[in-house]
Formats: structure tokens, sequence, C-alpha cells
């Protein structure tokens, strides 16, 4: 009889072989239930995720949830343990908030509990954007990372710190260099200035909001990738959306954040839609022609 090698192929996530745990007869409650890349996050039960990435990367978040403890009310996780092991890992354990995600709560809610949570996230941005640095840097001083800096690629590139309009802009322009000269600068136009710098997720998507049964704000999470940004960031990268209930959401929480953001906006916009240069579809055609007669 022919030996069946996938009851001996040990689970890429958990290390577990089929024939172990017909042996066994374990069943795991702890579950990855999020993986990109090289990283990856872990439910401990129902009260605690661990998170895993390499330290190479910023291991910033433990920081930053400490940092909001102390100088907001914002409902955060709490950090119970942050280390880097031997392999070059660096894992962080915290408590899971209680509730469910924004994005599985959607379908069901009424358009006054989506309102609600809207404007009560959007009361506690007005408590980050107290929070300012001279420079464009992470908490601890030095580059932030961010996909949106990296028009959405996944490469991790550490941008600044930056303390000046000129500095940001040769830091978002990389890579428009085959982009019409005429166009560069109806975009250097459009960019507002990038001060003051203030505390910012980054990274407002619905699966990060938590809401609890009663329909209120539970808490925000994925804090890992924040810093001190140009005040208009966050209002300016929530034109990204990764679903229809997403997009929803997020115009939702633009509506409650008002409009003194709009152009910053605006500017990122016309950014993301023209930087394929010369591979444009139809909006980047029509965005490169606005900016051709600026």
């Amino acid at each position: 009889m022919q030996e069946d090698s996938t009851a001996s192929t040990p689970c890429s996530a958990c290390g577990a072989t089929s024939e172990l745990l017909r042996c066994c007869g374990y069943i795991s409650h702890v579950r990855l239930f999020y993986g990109a890349s090289d990283r990856g996050a872990w439910a401990m039960g129902s009260d605690h995720i661990l998170k895993e990435r390499p330290a190479k990367l910023p291991m910033d978040e433990g920081a930053n949830l400490k940092f909001l403890k102390e100088n907001t009310t914002i409902p955060v996780p709490k950090i119970l343990n942050e280390w880097v092991d031997s392999g070059g890992r660096y894992f962080i354990l915290m408590e899971r908030i209680k509730g469910k995600t924004l994005e599985e709560a959607w379908p069901t809610m009424s358009t006054a509990d989506r309102e609600r949570i809207a404007e009560q996230t959007a009361e506690y941005l007005v408590q980050l954007r107290k929070l300012q640095s001279p420079r464009m840097q992470s908490l601890a001083g030095g580059p932030v990372f961010d996909a949106f800096l990296d028009m959405g690629s996944d490469t991790y590139t550490p941008h600044g710190p930056i303390s000046s309009d000129d500095g940001l802009w040769e830091d978002m322009a990389t890579g428009l260099e085959k982009l019409p000269e005429r166009a560069r600068a109806g975009l250097r136009k459009r960019m507002p200035a990038v001060g003051p710098f203030t505390f910012t997720h980054g990274d407002l998507t619905n699966v990060n909001i938590i809401v609890n049964d009663d329909g209120n704000l539970a808490g925000i999470i994925d804090w890992e990738w924040s810093g001190f940004f140009p005040a208009w960031w966050e209002f300016a990268v929530s034109s990204m959306a990764h679903s229809q209930s997403d997009a929803e959401w997020k115009a939702l929480l633009r509506g409650c954040m008002g409009n003194q953001y709009s152009e910053g906006r605006q500017f990122w916009r016309s950014l993301w839609f023209v930087h394929r240069y010369p591979d444009l579809d139809e909006t980047g055609q029509s965005t490169l022609s606005e900016l051709l007669e600026e």
C-alpha cells in the first residue's frame, strides 16, 4: 500500500501534520487569521492576539500604543509583551478588543449606526491632530513606512525624516521621471503645505475599526505603521478602499472629518492616477490632461 505523503507534510503555518492531528485528537484554539508576505497575526483563544513579523521591519506598534494610551482616550489594544527571538522575528502579544470588525458588522448596521461610528472615529482623530512633530517621522524619530507613499507596492521603503514641502515632494515624485515636466509642475502646485506633522493612523480601513454589540466604537487597531505625517494625510489616503463597504465607510468618515483637508486628498488622488505613466487608464488620462492644462 502506497504511503500518503500528505499525512507527513507539515502545515506551513503551525507545523502540524494531518497524521499528528489524527493521532492526538487535539483541536487548537490558536488560529492564523491574517497573513501577508512574511508576517501574520494569530488569535490566541478569544482574548489575545499574537503578531509576528521580521525584525528588520519597523517594530513601532508597542511604542505607538503606549504613546496613545498616555496621550489620548482612543480605545486601543493593551500590550502584554513584545520581543525579538533568536531567529530575527519580532513578536507582540496584546489583549484582543471585544467586538466585530466594522467590515463584519456593516451589512446589518443601520444608517444611523454607521454614521455614529464615523462620528466617534472622527472625534478621536481630533485628538491625534493635536499630537505634533516638527518632522514627518516615526515616534522614535526614524523614517516612516507607508504603502500609500510606496504607491501601493509592498516594498517597505523608508521615507524621511522629512521637514519641508520640497522634501516631501522629492520623496513622493520618485518614479515620475517619465511624466511630462508640465504635469509634474501641476502636481507640485496641487500639493498643500506639509506642516504641521500630526500623529496619524494611516490605514483606517473598516477591518481596523472594531464595533461592539450596541453599535458603538469599541476600538481602533493596527497602529504598526503609524507616525507623524502631514495633517491632511489621514484624509487623503482614505481615498483608497479594498471593497464597496470600505469605500462607503471612508466616505462617511471623510464627511465627519470636514473639508479642511480636501486639497491634500485632491493632490494625492492626482498623484495616484498618473503614477503609472505612460500606462494610464481613462481616469489617469483625464487627470494628465488637467495637469497639462494648468
